[in-house]
């Protein structure tokens, strides 16, 4: 196989390890803290997971290894979305596990947890593993979103564990793949089955976070991805001086990938999905805002700029949340078939216009017929509209030119658009994230080792150099509180939205008025990977700020 030579040098790169992982297996020891509660709804997460709740919060420290000696049968899951450093994680808890003993075996279930079910697996060898090292991508095992729930799933699982003699189950995904972790982990506790399961912290969206999570793998890499594209954007807008560009990225339910790119390349706009809700701002008054920063660049000679626009941003304008709500009643049981079987727009748009209400068809009748003719093509299958396909770059660009319209704004306005999405699912990692990863799958052998079962591999510290990050685990049952799913109380593990009163937040908040007037763009360029451990070993700003660095 042709490599670049890139690839070639990645292949040789020795990720960092914290310091007290770097001590020799048998040197590592347990040090316990306190019992841990859930979230929220303690008594009723309690009796949800009674084995596996109130567990300790560990860290692992310099110490004589005092774990019971067995053989390790290790399976893992790559769940959900590609980010980057998951082949990383594989690699660590591939080398802590052979480190221990050469009787360990690692098996990768293919296709994510599917692959569980299906007894659908390969079993790692040093060339399989040497092959994917500090690479990005999940096509090592590849991945899924099969959610593991039902008591039949579990049922399965623990037969296809029994037959191999699995000791344990490594999932590495989000929150939804973590939640699932803990149930299975109930289960297996439960059944007397003998199987632990460990989750890893995955997500380049950086929801999954809390105090204890400091980030999600796979974040870093992401948004250096993103806000290199943005400031290459920045740097032609600002060589042309004569379009306004409009980016959508990632975020459908928090908007931590725009503020982290917002940091790193001070655009002229960006909004916050959080703040959007928080304020009720109406689609019309966040079109006014962008319009304003229109007007006065242009005043300055300034006919172009950037806007950040995160991907889930309509879901969080409450007009718009009651705007969707009312079309999947006009379209509920057969009114689909019924609005499908009408001839031209102007028959549906009278369908419409009767089925809303009136506060709702004044939202609609502001949008493109563009978009009010996406809100009614594909439904998801509940039938509901899939609000994921609404191309909000495009709405904000067309709102803001009628807008400008109607003030009869005299100067050039003219849009372009882009959507960062895949570009930075499956980067090269970088050395944040290709050490972080693989800090994580070392540390989750190590939680195997010392027998926990339902924990999260945990590392923190992460603003410091690695020699100071600190290695220990979690029970996932920590970061869980009840929320309604299809009708149905379920537990899952809260996800961490942009806080508002937060560090970051309040840094871009001081300065995003003048950056919306100035052209005030930051490039940050490709990530590197071989200098100064000051430009290689950056985190982001985000973390940065938070622990106010």
């Amino acid at each position: 196989m042709n490599q670049s030579p890139l690839q070639k040098a990645r292949y040789q790169y020795s990720p960092k390890l914290p310091g007290m992982l770097r001590n020799g297996i048998s040197e590592i020891c347990v040090k316990e803290g306190n019992a841990t509660q859930s979230v929220a709804d303690q008594e009723k997460i309690a009796a949800l997971f009674p084995n596996t709740y109130g567990e300790k919060e560990i860290t692992f420290e310099k110490g004589e290894n005092t774990s019971a000696a067995k053989k390790q049968v290790v399976g893992v899951i790559l769940s959900g979305g590609q980010a980057p450093g998951g082949h990383n994680v594989i690699c660590g808890l591939y080398d802590a596990l052979k480190a221990t003993s050469k009787e360990n075996v690692l098996y990768g279930f293919k296709n994510g947890p599917i692959g569980l079910l299906e007894d659908n697996y390969v079993e790692f060898d040093d060339a399989y593993i040497d092959a994917y090292r500090n690479t990005g991508g999940f096509d090592i095992i590849g991945s899924g979103r099969t959610k593991l729930e039902t008591e039949e799933q579990f049922a399965v699982a623990a037969k296809v564990c029994e037959k191999h003699g699995i000791t344990a189950i490594v999932i590495i995904g989000g929150d939804d793949s973590n939640t699932n972790a803990a149930v299975l982990a109930e289960y297996f506790a439960a059944h007397n089955t003998g199987v632990q399961v460990i989750g890893c912290p995955k997500t380049i969206d950086g929801d999954l976070k809390n105090e204890d999570i400091e980030c999600s793998f796979g974040f870093d890499t992401a948004t250096k991805t993103y806000s290199e594209l943005i400031g290459n954007i920045e740097r032609d807008a600002n060589s042309a001086k004569k379009y306004w560009h409009f980016v959508k990225v990632m975020g459908r339910s928090a908007s931590h990938v725009a503020l982290e790119c917002a940091l790193e390349t001070q655009p002229n706009i960006c909004l916050i999905s959080e703040e959007v809700a928080a304020k009720k701002q109406s689609l019309s008054e966040i079109a006014d805002y962008i319009a304003d920063a229109v007007e006065k660049r242009s005043a300055n000679g300034n006919n172009f700029g950037v806007a950040i626009i995160p991907e889930g941003v309509v879901e969080f304008v409450p007009e718009f949340k009651v705007l969707i709500a009312e079309i999947n009643e006009l379209l509920a049981g057969n009114k689909t078939e019924e609005f499908n079987a009408l001839g031209s727009w102007e028959e549906k748009y009278a369908f419409i216009e009767k089925g809303l209400t009136a506060e709702s068809m004044a939202v609609f009748a502001i949008l493109p017929q563009t978009i009010q003719q996406q809100l009614f093509l594909e439904r998801d299958p509940h039938g509901n509209v899939q609000v994921s396909l609404i191309e909000s770059e495009k709405l904000f660009s067309a709102l803001v030119k009628d807008k400008l319209t109607e003030r009869g704004f005299t100067g050039k306005f003219n849009a372009l658009h882009h959507f960062f999405g895949y570009e930075g699912r499956c980067a090269f990692p970088s050395n944040f994230d290709a050490d972080y990863c693989y800090s994580l799958g070392y540390n989750a052998f190590m939680l195997i080792q010392y027998g926990y079962n339902g924990y999260l591999s945990k590392v923190s510290n992460l603003s410091k150099p690695a020699e100071e990050w600190v290695a220990g685990g979690m029970p996932i049952t920590k970061m869980m509180n009840i929320e309604r799913r299809n009708g149905e109380d379920k537990p899952v593990i809260k996800k961490a939205l942009v806080e508002l009163d937060g560090k970051p937040f309040k840094f871009f908040e001081a300065n995003r008025d003048t950056w919306a007037v100035e052209t005030a763009y930051t490039y940050p360029g490709a990530i590197q990977y071989y200098g100064p451990t000051e430009v290689c070993d950056l985190t982001t700003r985000t973390l940065a700020l938070e622990k106010g660095e």
